[in-house]
């Protein structure tokens, strides 16, 4: 059997976060928490964080910035920039904020990947990048393998096919 070269891939943990060229970050499980990442095309540069919480008011323990989408967004950009990435060219896709246990939650509350999303999104928006494509919402946790080299994201979830953001 012939077994052809596999691109060095790396995980990315909760709270955690890697920026790296022309390989591939992977991240598993994601469920109300959201993987943010960031691509630049030209130099097959990219960047993932696995963000925990909207906000850093909500933690007692602020001092990761991979754990909140305000501070892991700026985060990133800087440590892409010292792999040669130019900030103008960044764009971004977003994957996960399940609400994995809505029929536990009272009728109409705010679930916490909701919460994620949307201050990933604000995070995004305040550094100027663009949200390409989004794999978010729902109700089931997701695995994500984010090729730097050609900047698709697959995403998988127990009992339904893998797609390409």
């Amino acid at each position: 059997m012939i077994r052809l070269p596999t691109r060095p891939e790396t995980i990315v943990k909760v709270a955690d976060w890697a920026v790296e060229r022309g390989s591939v970050l992977t991240t598993l499980g994601l469920g109300s928490c959201v993987a943010i990442m960031l691509h630049d095309a030209e130099t097959q540069a990219g960047g993932m964080a696995h963000v925990l919480l909207p906000s850093k008011s909500l933690a007692r323990d602020q001092n990761n910035p991979a754990k909140f989408p305000e501070t892991a967004v700026p985060l990133l950009v800087e440590r892409l920039k010292a792999l040669g990435a130019d900030p103008r060219r960044l764009v971004a896709k977003l994957a996960g904020g399940a609400s994995m246990f809505a029929q536990l939650m009272t009728p109409g509350t705010v679930q916490m990947g909701e919460r994620n999303i949307v201050a990933s999104r604000n995070a995004l928006r305040a550094a100027g990048i663009p949200v390409l494509r989004e794999a978010v919402g729902g109700d089931v946790g997701r695995t994500v393998r984010f090729n730097l080299t050609d900047g698709q994201v697959e995403i998988r979830s127990v009992g339904a096919e893998s797609y390409v953001i």
